[in-house]
């Protein structure tokens, strides 16, 4: 076993065993809550950028299935475990964490106290760390390193280079990749969809060519008021007439570009259990989050859009219904994958937006 350092930029530093590749590798380092959906969470574009600590204990218990993938590779800078599973026990089980880790050239560091790590997260707030395979560390000689990462824009790194169509339904969506999930567009091909993904440079105009009955803007890496070139073409977009759904990063530009404001929240929303609240049923659902910044609910102008859903913790906007279009953006993952199900109307209502009724 190779000794590895995970080192944060308020100088603590935890000590453990390497998985996966080995060298070094600096990020934001954040938290997610899952017990489950280890392995979309590597490949899931949002998470671009960052070092993720997973809270539950043993990670890798049912070993990894690439169907589940929710890009073509690995996004994450990095993976903090406390314990990592050797031997996966489940029957769609095709490979080990440690060898999909190294095939994707991802540096992980086992046994550290995760419960530790995610107490100084939650005190502290999200900040900047690297995972290092060696056989001692000095803080002082990584410090100016560890401190001047930045995550930066990074949705070109992540949205498609070029444009693709998946599904062969009645209706035609178009979507704006900033670092779409495949369980996004599989969730509206199967509801009827034939989904055309656009990368994130494409012109509103463009786009709007093609005639598409509805039009998603996906969710994706990064702080969303490093995008401003992208406001223009989401603001074409969204009120263009046309059924729009914002989803994640797509529902923060989507308000940013109207004139409304986001912040980067303490240690953010990650993981699939938290609890939203629609206002206008009064319900509160579990949702799957992924995410480090919110719309800033008084900064929404009252003649644009209404805040429709609130995260139960910490009251931050976790959906918008604007007024003048059809349009609705929310904070989390409607198609919930993993995670629970309950949040699947509003996919079922942008279908019925679209003229259509769910048919899955």
């Amino acid at each position: 076993m190779k000794k590895a350092f995970l080192a944060l930029a308020d100088g603590t530093v935890f000590e453990g065993v390497s998985l996966g590749a080995t060298g070094k590798v600096v990020g934001e380092v954040v938290f997610t809550t899952g017990m489950v959906g280890y392995l979309e969470a590597i490949t899931d574009p949002a998470f671009a950028g960052q070092i993720v600590s997973m809270t539950y204990p043993i990670i890798g218990n049912y070993g990894i299935n690439r169907d589940d993938c929710q890009s073509k590779r690995a996004q994450v800078k990095g993976v903090i475990m406390k314990e990592a599973a050797e031997y996966p026990n489940n029957f769609r089980c095709k490979e080990t964490l440690e060898s999909f880790l190294v095939s994707e050239n991802v540096i992980a560091i086992t046994g550290i106290d995760t419960r530790a790590l995610t107490r100084v997260l939650r005190s502290q707030g999200a900040m900047n760390g690297m995972i290092i395979t060696a056989d001692s560390f000095c803080f002082e000689d990584y410090e100016a390193e560890i401190k001047a990462y930045k995550v930066g824009a990074l949705v070109n790194d992540v949205t498609a280079k070029e444009s693709y169509t998946q599904g062969e339904g009645k209706y035609s969506v178009a979507v704006l990749d900033c670092g779409v999930k495949r369980t996004t567009i599989d969730s509206l091909t199967k509801r009827g969809a034939k989904v055309t993904v656009y990368p994130a440079g494409t012109s509103a105009e463009a786009m709007l060519a093609a005639n598409p009955d509805g039009i998603v803007v996906s969710n994706g890496p990064g702080d969303p008021a490093g995008y401003p070139e992208l406001l223009p073409t989401v603001k074409a977009l969204l009120t263009s007439g046309k059924p729009f759904f914002g989803l994640g990063l797509g529902h923060q530009l989507a308000a940013l570009s109207m004139g409304a404001k986001t912040e980067k929240l303490k240690f953010g929303h990650r993981g699939a259990n938290q609890p939203v609240k629609d206002l206008s049923s009064g319900l509160t659902f579990v949702t799957s989050q992924n995410h480090g910044y919110a719309v800033v609910a008084d900064s929404v102008p009252a003649d644009v859009a209404e805040v429709s859903h609130v995260n139960v913790n910490d009251e931050t906007v976790e959906g918008l219904r604007y007024k003048a279009y059809p349009a609705i953006t929310v904070q989390y993952d409607p198609e919930s994958k993993p995670g629970p199900k309950s949040m699947e109307y509003l996919l079922e209502e942008f279908v019925t937006m679209m003229g259509g009724k769910e048919n899955a």
